[in-house]
């Protein structure tokens, strides 16, 4: 039989390989050595064809597949074999079906070439955006499915690290800013490669997890507006549309269509540096956008399935992700197609744990009311091969839902924001947070303990990739976000930021030291606190983005990580790095339950809280600004004692005698550079009962 298709429908294209019935299972394109199982899920869809392609940029396909229901079809998965198919090769699909878009939601187009959802690799070689918009054809301006053979690599024995999460320490990072920049004199700048080359830096910090912004393909190539005559494009990667697929433009070797060696290249590398790899997922909403946007697979495949629409005309997407769409997460297809997802990423690509952005969204049931016992999660949170995988929530969503704190599951940590708000409030100076401030450090029991959750259920952070940096937090009280191109309307409002007495940039000594303070002085309280530390990349170094708050949009160097910055702030960057080296040293600070009384062989309860004056916290004091705490030491280990004072004054603090042992200072962010965190064995002893500590700034001791 010869099938002819062509962009106006005359060209003939001729059999080139034999096809058979195929299986169902596994979804997607499945390589052996005789061929290629093809297998796509719509429910909805009456015909079904197969293109494939010799090359990815190829405008023609060599041979089109139109599927028999009777043979191809069972139930509602779509199947064929091709023999002599091979790694390599492209394909897509076009799938037709009811066109009754008011009442059921289908918005099938035969026009319009479809990547695979289970697609590996994909190719943007020819896409065009605007083609797939509206009715027309787009055979030539389309993005293909590459077939992937996942088994043709070497991993030299590697495999997820497993780390306890109650001694990590999280870096998030966006893999092309990472290196792009010219500072970072990379030979493969903003790629998975770069990212290789980058790992003694890395090593050095002390982290112990990269978190990346999104990997999964998006299309890089959007416009979302031209400011100044620059065009601005996606460049957090939140959108994406092919969830298997590695991003292809962070690739220095693109034209060989090898994204998926890259970054099997890049984890390898990771591991064997210790350092695991925990990727932030989107499952919330995909790149298709609302009634208006393109199609590129789920709504041309089975728009009523993958999406929630809006009940009375479902034309429209009802969006609790405030990106134009939603996906059903809970769908028993798209519940299977999620957790596969994941599988795959453990599997076949060895990373170590996931976020997952808008997190709250996998909790809606179908309808988009919140469930207590939503499928996905539980079937996420019992999957065998996930069972060691990290899990992260982002606990709510763009619609209202906040499960900080009761997030469905046991196993899934939260970003925990009431940590990163109370620590910031407290910083700059906020009076009667004390209180909500200790229960943050002593792991947020207040949260998680009543439910069965532990402290390493609460990431703890004070910035992240949507806000301020840590040294715009210090420096803006205000966002500044005319680059986007929106007139400011765009990221939060409410910073709980201080400027410590000027807008921006200064060269001001005074304001200058007390910025770099205050710096210190989160990173002290986040890697003093029970959970899991996460910072951000640049932080370390006094990243900063001018004020802009919301840089999704900015592939430049507002966003880009400044190598010149190690050596400028470099003294910021030293205290990081102690205060990491410090955490992992003493294990009373990565506890991996709450805190319950228990008294170690000095007399000493596992944790004491004190105000200015012993065993006299000032919790109910309105004006409060300072407390201190003591952490007893078991089985020999060192006591740990912390004091705080964010007051504008200097106070003395009390300091509880221990006997026949020595209180010596290790941190004290009022002193110079490098007193201000002291290396091992070089710590000072205090013989004084007390210690006047200055404005601003933490101290902390440890007994020997």
């Amino acid at each position: 039989m010869t099938t002819t298709i062509s962009t106006n429908r005359t060209t003939s294209v001729s059999n080139v390989y034999q096809v058979e019935s195929g299986r169902t299972h596994p979804l997607g394109a499945t390589p052996d050595k005789e061929g290629v199982n093809f297998a796509i899920f719509s429910e909805s869809a009456t015909s079904v064809e197969l293109l494939l392609f010799e090359k990815h940029d190829d405008l023609e396909p060599i041979q089109i597949i139109e599927l028999n229901p009777k043979i191809n079809k069972t139930f509602f998965i779509w199947h064929v074999y091709v023999k002599g198919i091979k790694h390599g090769n492209a394909y897509a699909y076009r799938i037709d079906g009811s066109q009754d878009l008011h009442g059921a939601g289908h918005r099938f187009n035969k026009n319009k070439l479809l990547l695979d959802p289970y697609g590996k690799s994909h190719s943007n070689a020819l896409w065009n955006r605007m083609d797939a918009l509206g009715e027309q054809n787009n055979l030539a301006t389309s993005m293909r499915s590459v077939v992937i053979d996942l088994s043709d690599y070497d991993w030299e024995g590697d495999r997820p690290l497993n780390r306890r999460m109650s001694e990590t320490i999280i870096y998030e990072m966006h893999v092309r800013g990472f290196t792009k920049s010219p500072s970072s004199g990379s030979k493969y700048e903003g790629t998975y490669a770069g990212v290789i080359e980058k790992i003694p830096y890395l090593k050095e910090l002390g982290i112990t997890a990269v978190e990346l912004l999104p990997v999964f393909d998006f299309d890089e190539k959007e416009t979302l507006r031209e400011v100044d005559g620059k065009k601005l494009n996606n460049y957090w990667g939140y959108d994406p549309h092919s969830f298997f697929a590695p991003e292809v433009s962070y690739c220095y070797a693109p034209e060989e269509r090898s994204p998926i060696k890259e970054f099997r290249d890049m984890v390898k590398a990771l591991h064997r540096a210790g350092i695991e790899v925990i990727l932030d997922v989107v499952f919330n909403h995909t790149a298709e956008g609302n009634h208006q946007g393109p199609t590129i697979n789920f709504r041309g495949i089975d728009n009523s399935t993958y999406y929630h629409l809006v009940p009375f005309d479902k034309q429209y997407y009802m969006d609790y992700s405030g990106c134009g769409n939603t996906v059903n997460c809970n769908h028993p297809m798209v519940d299977k197609f999620i957790v596969e997802c994941l599988e795959f990423w453990v599997k076949e690509m060895h990373v170590d744990g996931f976020r997952f952005d808008e997190g709250s969204i996998l909790a809606r049931d179908q309808n988009g009311n919140p469930m207590a016992q939503p499928p996905v999660i539980w079937h996420i949170e019992t999957s065998g091969i996930l069972a060691d995988s990290k899990l992260i929530a982002e606990a709510w969503d763009a619609a209202g839902l906040y499960q900080i704190g009761y997030f469905p599951g046991y196993r899934c940590a939260e970003w925990n924001g009431l940590f990163r708000d109370n620590i910031r409030g407290f910083v700059k100076g906020d009076p009667g947070l004390v209180g909500s401030v200790a229960m943050r450090l002593a792991g947020s029991a207040d949260l998680y303990e009543d439910s069965g959750h532990l402290p390493i259920n609460s990431i703890n952070f004070i910035t992240c990739h949507d806000g301020f940096t840590l040294n715009d937090l210090v420096s803006y009280n205000y966002k500044h976000n005319e680059a986007n191109g929106e007139n400011s309307r765009d990221g939060i409002d409410d910073n709980l930021s201080w400027n410590c007495g000027f807008e921006g940039e200064t060269d001001d000594p005074e304001i200058e030291n007390l910025r770099k303070r205050q710096i210190k002085n989160f990173a002290a309280i986040l890697l003093l606190s029970q959970g899991v530390p996460m910072i951000t990349a640049g932080d370390e170094v006094r990243r900063t983005q001018k004020g802009n708050n919301n840089g999704y949009c900015q592939d430049n160097e507002i966003s880009w990580f400044d190598w010149e910055l190690l050596e400028k702030n470099s003294e910021i960057l030293r205290f990081f790095k102690l205060m990491i080296a410090f955490r992992k040293r003493y294990g009373s600070l990565c506890r991996r339950g709450f805190f319950n009384g228990e008294v170690n062989e000095r007399g000493l309860a596992d944790i004491s809280w004190h105000g200015t004056k012993l065993f006299e916290p000032d919790w109910d004091d309105p004006n409060a600004r300072a407390f201190s705490y003591t952490l007893g030491g078991f089985d020999g280990a060192v006591d740990i004692h912390v004091m705080l004072n964010m007051y504008w004054e200097s106070l003395e603090f009390e300091i509880p005698q221990i006997e026949s042992r020595n209180w010596y200072k290790v941190v004290d962010t009022a002193e110079p550079s490098p007193t201000d965190i002291l290396d091992p064995c070089q710590e000072v002893m205090i013989s004084e009962n007390s210690y006047l500590v200055k404005d601003r700034s933490v101290v902390v001791l440890i007994s020997e």
